[in-house]
């Protein structure tokens, strides 16, 4: 979804940048030598709490600062960008629409969806709409995606950037990253999925997107307000830290001996419930009673233990995420660093990966 910002020519270099709720993470996709993708650069920004709240940039000059160093950091001549917007900022629809239909038509129709679900004037809207591919009820049908925002949303982040010296020319929607960033991940599932049901938990600072798969076609999503704040507040509470001396040991691993008795096991089993009670959601809503594999993304993955809590608790196979196990590395990149923090830029990668549309 680019809404109505178009990138034109996808050979031409491009950031991938996700503005979570902890942090700027930028990253950069290429081409090596024998034409396979290769991570040529990559960085993150850490945020201060409450720079960004629910999806909202609360403190847009603290954000841009972050842009900023994350882009310094890359040390690259690239400045054009792929944004993404929350998911919970969005209206998504799906229409079945004639394939002979030209896009002025779909164009039309999507307008008109639009003055039909969205509670604010037209003119303070900004959409876009993808066409899926033919609908499995009618063959002379497509199944056209439209996504439905207001402006005011779009323009904030594109101004955010534009102020860091960066160029917006694409802006997707942080769930459908994730959907594009699976495509890297899906070959260590057997058959890449196909058949399968698969659950996509990416866990973040704040909250917890679900989105569940069958036969590689999205069929589910729903955000929970679960991450890994909720370990920073205890370990600050347990041993009297402030929040940002919290976070930092919990990074970087610096806590007391009883912390994994008092405080990680706890944290634990609270996320492999909140990971049970998304799914238990899921089959209340759906025809599907099963799920196959569960794939974790997202910072909060990488606390250690996590997987294995959350196969304890629902029995099915888990893998934690990374987008990259595919991919060459460029000599800017250190392996060992990028495979501990590939779960943390599943939506950085996602959005990358815009480069190679037209592929």
């Amino acid at each position: 979804m680019a809404f109505g910002i178009f990138f034109a020519d996808r050979n031409k270099p491009l950031i991938g940048v996700d503005i979570s709720s902890s942090a700027v993470k930028m990253l950069e996709l290429g081409v090596s030598s024998d034409g396979s993708r290769q991570v040529e650069r990559y960085s993150v920004a850490h945020l201060p709490r409450e720079a960004v709240t629910d999806g909202n940039l609360a403190k847009p000059e603290i954000v841009e600062k972050a842009m900023r160093e994350a882009w310094q950091a890359l040390d690259t001549r690239t400045r054009t960008v792929a944004l993404a917007l929350p998911a919970a900022t969005v209206t998504a629809k799906k229409l079945i629409l004639p394939q002979d239909a030209s896009e002025a038509d779909i164009e039309t129709q999507a307008i008109s969806e639009a003055h039909q679900i969205v509670p604010f004037p037209m003119e303070e809207v900004t959409l876009d709409f993808q066409i899926l591919g033919p609908s499995p009820r009618s063959q002379n049908d497509n199944e056209v995606l439209v996504v439905i925002t207001r402006k005011d949303r779009v323009e904030e982040r594109v101004a955010v950037a534009e102020s860091a010296g960066l160029k917006t020319v694409i802006v997707d929607v942080d769930t459908y990253a994730a959907l594009r960033a699976f495509g890297q991940v899906s070959f260590q599932l057997p058959n890449e999925g196909k058949g399968q049901t698969v659950a996509i938990v990416d866990l973040g600072h704040a909250t917890t997107h679900v989105n569940i798969l069958h036969d590689n076609q999205p069929v589910y999503q729903r955000e929970h307000p679960f991450g890994g704040q909720i370990l920073t507040q205890e370990i600050s509470r347990r041993f009297g830290l402030p929040w940002e001396e919290a976070e930092d040991a919990k990074c970087k691993g610096l806590l007391p001996d009883n912390f994994e008795v008092e405080v990680l096991r706890p944290f634990l089993d609270s996320a492999a419930q909140e990971v049970a009670r998304a799914l238990q959601l899921f089959f209340a809503s759906s025809p599907q009673q099963h799920v196959d594999h569960l794939v974790l993304a997202g910072g909060c993955s990488l606390v250690p233990g996590l997987d294995e809590a959350v196969y304890n608790k629902t029995q099915i196979a888990t893998i934690i995420a990374n987008p990259f196990a595919k991919m060459s590395v460029s000599s800017f990149v250190r392996p060992k660093q990028l495979a501990v923090d590939a779960p943390s830029l599943f939506v950085a990668c996602g959005l990358a990966l815009r480069r190679f549309d037209l592929e």
